[in-house]
């Protein structure tokens, strides 16, 4: 039987802790009891482990030994702000398909009242991705960082294979320009950003912002896609050639 998987809120060496609203759950819908078996997420790796005490609404685990997972996919997605409930659901799949951290990003169209209100949303969108995780038994945790200006973010990690999808290109795919990019890494797997615009796409100045920072402009095809819609397809696109 598939041991349920919870990622841990603290840990150390030998043991792992969970509190707060999983702990909760465990305690009360669950009914823990010590002596119950579980996966746990701790640091990266996944432990079969036992619940060796209850105290409160924080629940304690022996781990016993590390579990045979696999990392996530080496994939940053810069996700340009858009509306809050399509881009919760975005955060969801592509955890789900193994993205591994996500930059919010403020374009020039991304709406005001969102853009203003993005940092506080953050937190919850990091409780989207802990529970995806979940759903998906990561051995990790996909990572959220606090919104930044698109100028900021796309200046990052110059080594990286960078990609933005721009909906006026045509003639080189993301599947065409990942699998070069795999190619020519040989035995190394590349680290990969994809930046993924708002609602109304890229203005003029930003893309050519792109241009000056070396990132290359790729379509996702000919049909227009919603935002979320994107960023979906691109990160399972690249999980495709990935795994």
């Amino acid at each position: 039987m598939t041991r349920r998987r919870w990622i841990a809120d603290t840990w150390d060496e030998a043991t792992a802790s969970l509190t707060g609203n999983q702990a909760g759950h465990l305690i009360r819908v669950l009914r823990a009891e010590p002596g119950m078996e579980f996966d746990i997420v701790a640091g990266g790796r996944v432990w079969h482990s036992v619940i060796a005490g209850i105290t409160g609404d924080s629940v304690r685990f022996n781990l016993i030994a590390e579990v045979e997972a696999d990392p996530a996919l080496p994939v940053t997605l810069l996700l340009s702000v858009f509306k809050f409930d399509r881009m919760e659901w975005a955060i969801e799949k592509v955890t789900e398909l193994g993205a591994a951290r996500i930059v919010p990003v403020i374009a020039r169209r991304s709406d005001k009242h969102l853009a203003q209100a993005a940092t506080t949303r953050a937190e919850r969108w990091r409780r989207v991705a802990v529970e995806a995780s979940k759903q998906a038994r990561r051995s990790d945790l996909l990572q959220i960082d606090e919104p930044l200006p698109l100028k900021t973010a796309l200046r990052a990690e110059e080594n990286a294979v960078r990609i933005v999808l721009a909906e006026q290109e045509r003639s080189s795919t993301l599947r065409h320009a990942l699998s070069e990019a795999l190619i020519a890494a040989g035995d190394e797997v590349p680290s990969i950003r994809i930046a993924v615009g708002p609602e109304g796409g890229w203005t003029g100045e930003e893309e050519a912002m792109f241009d000056a920072e070396r990132w290359k402009a790729v379509s996702l095809g000919p049909r227009i896609l919603r935002a979320e819609t994107a960023a979906i397809t691109a990160m399972a696109v690249a999980a495709a050639l990935l795994e």
